[in-house]
């Protein structure tokens, strides 16, 4: 009995081990891996999240500039096709000179 003891001892022993040197070896594979994509990502020249929201808000905020001044446009438009047109005088030429 106590022999079967010991190799149930043992093969709990290689079973830990094992299951300890895969989760190294799992850390190990993970960080290559995410040195391996940070290179391939920089080198790709992205830019961060916080830069794409900045020229995101500057985009939202020139477009909402660009519909107002469309709207003060259309309204002074409006207000000048609203004027009477004053008819142009005719100029007189000037009298050739003697």
């Amino acid at each position: 009995m106590q022999t079967r003891n010991r190799i149930f001892d043992d093969i709990a022993k290689v079973a830990n081990s094992a299951a300890g040197t895969f989760a190294g070896l799992k850390d190990e594979v993970e960080g290559l891996v995410r040195g391996r994509i940070e290179s391939l990502i920089s080198e790709l020249d992205l830019v961060t999240r916080e830069d794409f929201d900045t020229a995101m808000a500057v985009a939202v905020k020139a477009r909402e500039e660009q519909e107002k001044l469309e709207k003060k446009v259309a309204a002074l438009e409006k207000q000048i096709k609203s004027l009477a047109p004053v008819p142009a005088k005719p100029r007189k030429k000037p009298s050739p000179a003697k």
